[in-house]
């Protein structure tokens, strides 16, 4: 997620072992024994009650997204037009979304309803053009997603300023190559045919180019995801402020959105 939100990337608040940037102030010692046993004998606080970051409180902010992704999705699926305006309007929330300081959860809801429009609509058409195309995207996004959470609690992998690099690298050389092919098909530069443009056109060693950059993109993703997983755990670890689950949710909605379109792309190249 720190990769994706700049006023946050730099932050002390989220970076590992840094509890002092959201430590609470000092609310004075017990000072009896009947002040340390009513102390004791009350029951735990909750996130709620703390105004901190937890795990539950987190997961709680994603289940309501993805409600509202799914929701919104239904209604992208019956009404296939409105797959390029819930798009637009779902770039723009996320962009939004990054580059605020502070989160809005009115904001980030909007823009899992946005995005279920545009998700709904694109697996209609997919869907109507290669049967069963779906349940196999969803089936491998499910599969990523979990293996790389197991990975991540299990320790296995970590996120690392070194990787970080390479993925932001990897990342600005994706998104160019994606503007190219978008334009190429736009100006004809590639055969108006083909519905991916290059990568359905471009061969590597009898592989259809689209192969290659979806299983790069797949990589690319699951790194997202331990970064994700990362800012989540430094952001409790820290005792950061509450609102900032809705961050954590909002990393692992557009994450597992852009997966499940790589999955959609990377299937439809394969069967043509």
């Amino acid at each position: 997620m720190a990769s994706r939100n700049p006023a946050l990337s730099n932050s002390p608040a989220f970076k590992p072992n840094n509890r002092a940037a959201f430590a609470a102030p000092a609310t004075g010692v017990a000072e009896t024994e009947g002040d340390l046993e009513k102390l004791y004998s009350s029951p735990a606080a909750t996130s709620a009650d703390t105004d901190r970051m937890s795990y539950e409180d987190t997961i709680g902010k994603t289940v309501v997204l993805f409600i509202v992704l799914l929701l919104g999705a239904g209604l992208g699926w019956m009404f296939p037009v409105l797959t390029i305006p819930g798009a637009i309007v779902g770039l723009g929330l996320g962009l939004v979304n990054s580059f605020k300081r502070s989160p809005s959860a009115p904001l980030i809801i909007a823009y899992a309803a946005a995005q279920g429009l545009f998700v709904g609509g694109i697996s209609q058409i997919f869907e109507h053009l290669w049967s069963g195309i779906v349940f196999q995207a969803v089936v491998a996004t499910m599969v990523v997603f979990g293996v790389t959470l197991a990975l991540f609690a299990s320790g296995k992998i970590r996120a690392s300023k070194r990787a970080t690099k390479i993925f932001l690298v990897a990342m600005i050389g994706y998104v160019v190559f994606s503007l190219v092919n978008v334009a190429l098909m736009m100006f004809g530069g590639v055969d108006s045919s083909l519905a991916f443009g290059l990568r359905s056109q471009a061969v590597i060693f009898g592989i259809p180019l689209g192969i290659v950059i979806g299983v790069l993109a797949v990589l690319m993703a699951a790194y997202s995801l331990v970064l994700d997983f990362d800012f989540i755990k430094n952001g409790v670890a820290n005792r950061a402020p509450r609102a900032f689950g809705w961050y954590g949710a909002f990393g692992l909605m557009v994450t597992i959105i852009w997966l499940y379109v790589e999955f959609l792309r990377m299937f439809a190249i394969a069967r043509n």
